[in-house]
């Protein structure tokens, strides 16, 4: 026995000697899991671990760049439809949307920890650069590493930016950090440096990325073009930001915000979904469960029964209502603003406000005589509008019920949370208005600009083109401080966008935060409305500019009265516990 111990024992002696010298044998790794040594191979590898970047980016409070609808019963205020409420869209009153109400009306405090959608998420920053630290490891041509790296860098530069426009100075990390890595006691990085930042990886991405994944926008992967829609938007944001707030090279970035939009209306796959049915083609892709295949939906999140599901349907009523100021930003089919166009009919009875209107507002909000097609409310047959305190159906807190994303279908027969409605994150029309913008921004827009962007909107639902030597002048909006044309395009934007979850930044990076100021109504209240709307129970007040009674939404509530404080709240204020744990972090101004 023991000379068999002693022969096994010379044998194994043998063998490490042997393969001492081989430093392969010394770096043998656990064949029972992954480690960051044996991972960074094979391109799988890297499409694996970008994976686990998607999987975070769903988590819309903690990186609200692909914003959804959150995830059941959460999407009763985690959808991308209610980020309107923020601004003078949508009128919220539900208490399940008192931030909301907090943020526009001027009265949210300074948070003890971050709150929705607001300082957090760096995790996700942390996980991007764990992978840009790793993906050159992988043994594939350079192309496809960068392809990987490039999806990183667009979803890093991308938050970065949402980061940006809320919070002006941030803390950039372009590296893994640990316990004691220095940038976790620095101060926040300047705007300027981190935008510069921002900027180079959103060029590398659009760059980079594949221009297809041939994932049949099932949806799939942020491809080249998605990047190049993300890039026009940062950069519209940031040079508008720089121009009205004030900050260096404005136009460098409109120039990039132009550029990036012009490529992928030149070059891209994609086009504005249109039928030929002026009076259906904006809002029905908007109220299907596949997008699949739609030539105008670049990126969407989709929603499946046992997978990932919401009930975002059965919250319409959260949202309160579109908003009188709304309503009466869309055009006549003349090409006029309401205030001096012959066609507008007045809003003596809802019916009145829709007749010889843009088309999208029939498609937005909801028509009495349209209740039925939309099996509004699971087609209970009540009459619609319905206002606070009517008995049954769904309830407006302004009476413009919004119809842009109903589904009806979505709902019937499905249990509670169980519901699919998908959300557009990215859709090829706001290329057209970006580039619109960002070149009228610049003094560079010409006719043919006009007619490859915004007048692509505008046949879409037959209405007249803008024409630069015809610019309509609307009174309500000379006090703006820009040209008509600009109104004009802002105006476009605000309709086409609406419910999008665009409109709170857009005033503020146009440093429009006075419009929040404006009372917020709904429809008209006169005897006529009293006597044809029973058991209604709401709030109105004289409007200052015409003399007619609306409903006042918010009057004799806590939300009365709105304030905004032009030296502080175009930013948002740090939390407590953030400026607790590193004093180099100060406080945003006048917070």
């Amino acid at each position: 026995m023991k000379n068999k111990l002693r022969k096994y024992g010379l044998l194994l002696f043998a063998m490490f000697v042997l393969n001492g010298c081989n430093d392969d044998f010394l770096e043998r790794y656990p064949l029972d899991r992954i480690t960051n040594d044996t991972f960074w191979n094979t391109e799988n590898d890297l499409r694996v671990y970008n994976n686990s970047l998607y999987d975070l980016a769903r988590n819309d409070d903690n990186v609200p760049i692909l914003h959804g609808h959150y995830q059941g019963f959460e999407s009763h205020w985690g959808s991308m439809w209610f980020l309107d409420e923020l601004a003078d869209n949508m009128a919220p009153k539900h208490a399940r949307h008192t931030f909301f109400q907090q943020v526009r009306s001027g009265k949210y405090n300074v948070p003890a920890n971050a709150d929705w959608f607001g300082y957090k998420g760096w995790n996700f920053v942390r996980a991007i650069n764990v992978g840009l630290a790793n993906y050159n490891k992988a043994n594939v041509a350079q192309n496809i590493k960068d392809r990987y790296i490039g999806e990183a860098r667009l979803f890093r530069g991308w938050f970065y930016a949402e980061k940006v426009s809320k919070y002006g100075d941030v803390p950039w990390v372009d590296r893994e950090l640990n316990v004691d890595s220095e940038e976790l006691f620095a101060p926040r990085t300047a705007r300027e440096v981190a935008m510069k930042n921002v900027l180079d990886d959103l060029n590398f991405a659009s760059e980079k990325l594949p221009d297809s994944w041939n994932d049949g926008n099932a949806p799939g992967r942020l491809n080249r073009w998605c990047a190049l829609l993300v890039k026009s938007r940062v950069c519209l944001i940031e040079g508008t930001w720089r121009k009205y707030h004030g900050g260096t090279d404005a136009n460098l970035w409109l120039e990039e915000a132009a550029k990036a939009a012009k490529e992928l209306m030149d070059k891209g796959p994609y086009s504005l979904h249109r039928t030929g049915d002026v009076n259906n083609d904006y809002n029905s892709y908007h109220r299907i469960l596949n997008l699949a295949g739609n030539k105008e939906v670049m990126y969407w999140r989709k929603y499946q029964l046992g997978v990932f599901t919401n009930h975002v349907q059965s919250y319409f009523e959260y949202a309160g209502g579109a908003t009188k100021s709304l309503v009466e930003d869309y055009l006549c089919t003349d090409g006029l603003p309401i205030s001096i166009s012959p066609l507008y009919k007045g809003d003596g009875k809802i019916e009145d406000v829709f007749e010889n209107r843009d088309p999208r507002l029939r498609q937005t909000v909801l028509h009495p005589a349209d209740a039925a097609k939309y099996k509004y409310h699971l087609g209970d047959g009540r009459a619609y509008p319905r206002v606070t305190g009517m008995a049954g159906g769904y309830i407006s807190e302004t009476g413009y019920h919004i119809i842009k994303h109903y589904n009806a279908d979505d709902m019937i027969g499905k249990a509670f949370d169980t519901a699919e409605s998908p959300a557009i994150i990215l859709r090829f029309g706001e290329a057209l208005l970006n580039y619109a913008e960002a070149k009228a921004e610049l003094g560079t827009l010409t006719q043919a600009d006009l007619n490859v962007s915004i007048n692509l909107l505008r046949d879409r639902v037959g209405m007249p083109h803008l024409n630069l030597s015809a610019v309509p002048v609307d009174p309500r909006y000379t006090s703006d401080g820009v040209s008509p044309l600009i109104v004009e395009i802002r105006r476009e934007r605000r309709i086409e966008l609406f419910m999008e979850g665009q409109r709170y930044i857009d005033l503020r990076r146009w440093k429009q935060g006075k419009k929040l100021l404006i009372p917020t109504m709904g429809m008209r209240w006169d005897d006529a409305a009293k006597a044809r709307y029973p058991g209604a129970v709401v709030q109105s007040s004289v409007d200052p500019v015409s003399g007619k009674t609306y409903i006042d939404v918010y009057k004799g509530t806590d939300w009365a009265n709105p304030v905004f404080n032009e030296a502080k709240d175009y930013l948002w204020p740090i939390p407590l516990n953030v400026l607790a744990q590193n004093p180099a972090i100060k406080q945003n101004p006048g917070w």
